[in-house]
């Protein structure tokens, strides 16, 4: 037996016993595990059994959720799948799910897979594990000491996509939708007016042909670079969409869905234009997963987005809402801010978007707050806006820069007091905008901001 395949069995025998171990003391082992995999057998992907359908979901923006979605219809309908949604999205959390599934000797109990996977690691995950389907989510400028620029992350995505993967890709992002041009694709989009999103960006990603150089041609923007555009001097552009939501009713909270198959009603999973995009992706790798129209839209009738992601609730007249932003990236926070001023009634914003992982880095990128459309926020709707975290004071520039009064703003260092800046008296709805790794504290500032409404509210400082 070679030496890399008894590493291997000495590797699964030990990560099987601490994975038990964790489980008894109540540790979750999603990441743990793989961790050690990979130390103790670099290759360690490359000798344990794959189930027979790999399906992969990256992109920038939405593959958590679209993780979630596709899961929770596939478990609603009675599959057997390895997921990791409760685990991390990098090599050390897909070998931990997979393992989760696996024999004491690395044998699959499990014939699908979905699994959601960071772009910047297909070079350590797809050539030990090729994909059989990969959507494709969008592709955006985002964590820019990590990943650069757009560009960077469709070559090093694009460099690793197998020539049999099929791709199921976002028809109106012109970046995502020309990966590994010569593959078998599908494509899905929004062919309506969303209502909810509008164009006037600080960034858009691509504006050029890449092919020749030439001004793209915009038929129309949703958000920043995602809409339908064509290169007046060569055959590059937007394609036509396969899967599209046709009519949206935000009243009804309803959509037309046009498929290969016909057209079907379906229930929104949310009000934000993202969400919309994600419920399409879904039902769109669901459906190329073999599963039938009705079947995916009966289950959709029992999904919702993750409270992980999005959660409100009524609290003595007032609605208190929590709302990922993810720091390091500024379209999903210009997304939020484009949402909160879309939403009826008045508001109040308390932003706790700083990345903690950055405050540990010898230097630090700040460029990403000042791409952020704050300037979605500065309208009559919105009253008041407390800042709050190491970077306040860079928030509160970059708010003034957008044009934002300065007697709106509520500055506040320390996160886990920010609950007594806000005036409850202020607004009809309090929004919470969080990061992933400020997740804790917010929740605290949350239960003090329910028990202040609880209680009708002391005067704010």
């Amino acid at each position: 037996m070679k030496t890399s395949k008894i590493r291997f069995y000495v590797t699964i025998s030990i990560v099987k016993i601490a994975t038990k171990i964790l489980k008894i003391l109540g540790r979750n082992a999603t990441h743990l595990p793989g961790w050690m995999a990979n130390k103790l057998c670099p290759d360690f992907l490359g000798h344990l059994e794959k189930p027979e359908r790999l399906v992969y979901i990256t992109g920038t923006n939405g593959k958590t959720t679209v993780s979630n979605l596709t899961a929770e219809v596939l478990k609603d309908n009675g599959y057997d799948y390895i997921n990791n949604a409760s685990g991390s999205n990098v090599s050390e959390g897909v070998i931990s799910a997979l393992l989760s599934k696996s024999s004491f000797f690395g044998k699959s109990r499990c014939k699908l897979a979905i699994l959601e996977v960071d772009e910047r690691y297909s070079p350590l995950i797809y050539p030990y594990m090729p994909p059989d389907y990969l959507l494709c989510t969008n592709l955006f400028r985002d964590s820019y000491k990590r990943n650069a620029h757009a560009e960077f992350i469709f070559n090093v995505l694009n460099s690793q996509i197998p020539r049999h993967t099929k791709l199921i890709l976002n028809g109106e992002d012109l970046i995502s939708n020309h990966l590994a041009v010569g593959n078998e694709r599908c494509y899905f989009g929004i062919h309506c007016p969303d209502g909810h999103s509008s164009s006037d960006n600080i960034i858009k990603d691509i504006v050029a042909c890449p092919n020749c150089g030439a001004m793209l041609k915009y038929e129309y923007i949703r958000y920043n670079h995602i809409g339908r555009a064509h290169c007046p001097n060569c055959d590059f552009g937007s394609p036509e969409m396969d899967y599209s939501v046709e009519k949206i009713d935000y009243d009804s909270q309803r959509c037309l869905v046009k498929t290969p198959d016909g057209t079907y009603d379906f229930k929104l999973i949310g009000n934000n234009v993202t969400d919309i995009y994600n419920m399409i992706a879904a039902i769109s790798l669901l459906s190329e997963l073999g599963l039938k129209m009705p079947q995916i839209q009966e289950s959709f009738e029992k999904v919702k987005v993750a409270a992980s992601r999005y959660s409100s609730e009524m609290v003595n007249g007032r609605e208190l809402i929590m709302n990922l932003a993810k720091g390091q990236n500024p379209i999903a926070c210009s997304r939020v801010c484009d949402f909160i001023q879309h939403e009826q009634g008045t508001k109040t914003v308390v932003c706790m978007v700083d990345d903690f992982f950055d405050a540990k880095e010898t230097s630090e990128n700040i460029a990403w707050i000042f791409d952020i459309d704050f300037e979605f926020l500065n309208n009559n709707s919105v009253k008041q806006i407390v800042l709050t975290g190491a970077r306040n004071a860079d928030y509160h520039l970059r708010l003034l820069m957008a044009g934002i009064p300065e007697e709106k703003i509520v500055c506040c260092e320390k996160e886990v007091d920010a609950a007594d800046y806000v005036d409850i008296s202020l607004s009809d709805k309090i929004y919470l905008l969080y990061d992933v790794y400020t997740v804790e504290y917010a929740e605290k500032v949350y239960q003090n901001l329910k028990k202040r409404l609880e209680e009708g509210g002391e005067k704010a400082q």
